[in-house]
């Protein structure tokens, strides 16, 4: 479900119009997760730590409503709900993209994202099935980089406003303390650095628990 935002009395219409008028409206910045905690606390439930961090992320987005946004046709609407289309790699070293359905229940989300995985994982080719809304972030994992800065392809000409966020290699330090570099990219006329900062405090609170 998604309803209509009030565009005439929002008070970042003019930020809106402004950057929807760019050909790259997209910002982004990459910081250091610490995930000492929620390393452990997948390892104590048994779960895949993909999986545990990225059902983070997404209580992290549906817990801030500019992630929910998205644009059509020059409107904004609100997403009740927001879901992760995530690139699953297969044996033969490709990759498909997935649609994982959110749950706030973790165990709830698990079994999602492992009926998903083992589809995407059992098929050929890139799009493996449609999908039909943008009520998703558009997810990957870097398991091989510890960057400190992500570019992303992008076809300007497509109508695109799903925030992007990819998470990169665990890196352990000599204390036992965990870190992962996680980069989010998100459209500048549905958000600012206050929004994508609160994103950020948000995701590291919740892999502090």
């Amino acid at each position: 479900m998604k309803t209509l935002l009030d565009l005439e009395n929002w008070n970042r219409k003019e930020h809106f119009a402004h950057f929807n008028r760019m050909e790259e409206p997209f910002f982004g910045a990459t910081v250091e997760i610490d995930c000492t905690k929620a390393y452990q606390t997948a390892k104590d439930l048994k779960a895949a730590f993909f999986i545990y961090y990225l059902h983070k992320t997404l209580v992290a987005v549906n817990s801030i409503e500019n992630f929910r946004y998205r644009i059509a046709k020059d409107k904004i609407y609100i997403n009740d709900r927001i879901d992760a289309s995530a690139t699953i790699g297969r044996e033969d070293g490709t990759f498909g993209f997935s649609l994982i359905e959110y749950n706030s229940d973790f165990k709830i989300f698990e079994q999602n994202a492992l009926k998903e995985i083992e589809r995407i994982q059992n098929t050929t080719g890139l799009f493996t099935r449609s999908f039909d809304d943008d009520n998703v972030i558009h997810f990957s994992a870097i398991p091989w980089l510890n960057f400190t800065s992500l570019s992303h392809a992008r076809s300007f000409t497509y109508p695109d406003s799903c925030p992007k966020v990819s998470f990169g290699k665990m890196i352990t330090s000599e204390t036992g303390k965990r870190t992962i570099a996680m980069s989010a990219h998100v459209h500048h006329g549905l958000m600012d650095g206050l929004h994508l900062g609160q994103f950020v405090d948000t995701l590291q609170e919740l892999m502090n628990r």
